[in-house]
């Protein structure tokens, strides 16, 4: 479970950033927190905010981290083979001012491992720069501790390895590269207490609906089984029965391609007519909706069934609010969810912010100031004008397009198009 996400010089946040998903005292919706040891952890968190605001960009926050973690094994050495490298290991700091363009970003999060290995914590964070890694650092405690003891620590000086058995720290130390995590070598070396945290970020999964590209391409992703085995074809069909009763069924062809090597996947969905027969559709012709629930069945069911997070940006797009909702409400279920997995979520849709669905410090928003920086609060931590902090009887909806939390766009008319 991810307790906080905090990050600092990254894209248009330019200061120290928090995303906190430990509950807080306040009373409504208690049933569904998840609780372990000194930890009481939150099922969902919605972002809020104008267009341009910074919301994708916490999304984005996270995936780096998470890219990192996992990819940089592989990523060190010479520097022409760097060069050729994903850009999306490429450090993207706050540019629009001098200082904070040539200063290091930071990422670190606080997450509680499975029930399985004790709810064992964790803190584990890095910095960067242009350049490579300038610190990291891992730090665990058992359920019932209150205090964290290091596993490793590194900087451009000191490099303290002393948590980690002594025949890996050998290997670690020749290995390492500067660009390159101890986490992620480490895992790749197979030291299980650096695995534990790569396999944490691994088993999160990150969607961004706002981008055309990686739209169509989670669009493309089927079902683990999805070709061959009719059971999950009918997990799929009972899911798309929540929605659009109209598929029955699936019709699914594995296609050869020119060379035999090469295989596609021809899916139609089966819709039953008026008259009792039966009509194909190909999916690829279904409605943007359709496809996009498509989509979403692969990282909803592994991250159901392997208690990870989910962050998604612009959950609420070419969706219908109520299918939205129980999308939520999967998350917020304990009977449902019983893997405590999280939905983290950007979003404009408003009617959400009903009181009756998420808790005070479930909601946050962003806003972008005049300098081009964003920041990210909560709408528990939320104190207006009078200097008292927002009661939970209070219509959040109305008071959010009414500008009372802020976030929202500043409007003005479109007088571009008015004649002259």
């Amino acid at each position: 479970m991810l307790i906080q996400f905090r990050f600092k010089n990254f894209k248009s946040f330019r200061d120290d950033t928090f995303l906190d998903l430990s509950a807080t005292k306040i009373t409504e919706h208690s049933d569904r927190i998840f609780n372990a040891g000194y930890e009481k952890v939150l099922p969902a968190a919605a972002i809020y905010g104008a267009n341009a605001s910074g919301k994708s960009n916490v999304i984005e926050a996270f995936r780096f981290m998470m890219t990192y973690v996992v990819e940089s094994f592989s990523y060190g050495g010479d520097p022409e083979e760097r060069k050729t490298k994903n850009k999306k290991l490429k450090q993207t700091p706050f540019l629009f001012d001098s200082q904070s363009k040539e200063a290091e970003s930071m990422f670190e999060v606080y997450f509680m491992d499975t029930a399985e290995h004790g709810f064992k914590s964790y803190n584990y964070g890095f910095t960067l720069n242009q350049d490579g890694i300038v610190e990291e650092w891992l730090n665990s405690k058992s359920k019932t501790a209150r205090e964290y003891k290091s596993i490793f620590y590194r900087n451009n000086s000191e490099l303290d390895l002393s948590g980690l058995p002594t025949k890996s720290q050998e290997n670690i130390r020749i290995a390492l590269e500067k660009e390159t995590l101890i986490v992620s070598l480490g895992a790749k070396l197979k030291v299980s207490k650096l695995k534990t945290i790569r396999d944490w970020f691994y088993n999160n999964n990150c969607a961004n609906f706002g981008n055309p590209y990686e739209n169509a391409v989670l669009s493309s992703i089927i079902p683990d089984g999805f070709a061959d085995d009719k059971t999950v074809q009918q997990k799929v069909v009972s899911y798309f029965a929540t929605f659009d009763s109209s598929i029955i069924d699936f019709n699914v062809e594995v296609m050869k391609g020119d060379d035999d090597d090469e295989e596609h996947i021809k899916i139609d969905a089966i819709h039953k007519t008026s008259d009792g027969g039966t009509a194909f559709i190909p999916l690829r012709e279904e409605s943007d909706g359709t496809l996009k629930m498509f989509a979403l069945y692969p990282v909803l069911q592994d991250t159901l069934e392997n208690g990870g997070t989910l962050f998604i940006d612009e959950l609420n797009a070419r969706l219908h609010p109520l299918l939205v909702r129980s999308i939520i409400i999967t998350f917020l279920n304990p009977e449902i969810n019983k893997k405590n997995a999280q939905l983290v979520f950007t979003t404009h849709d408003s009617w959400q912010l009903s009181n009756n669905l998420l808790r005070r410090d479930e909601i946050w928003f962003t806003e972008k100031d005049a300098n081009g920086v964003s920041t990210l609060y909560s709408l528990a931590d939320f104190v207006d004008e009078d200097g008292t902090k927002i009661r939970k009887d209070e219509s959040y909806e109305k008071n959010y397009l009414l500008g009372k939390y802020g976030a929202i766009p500043t409007l003005k008319y479109f007088d571009m198009f008015k004649e002259a």
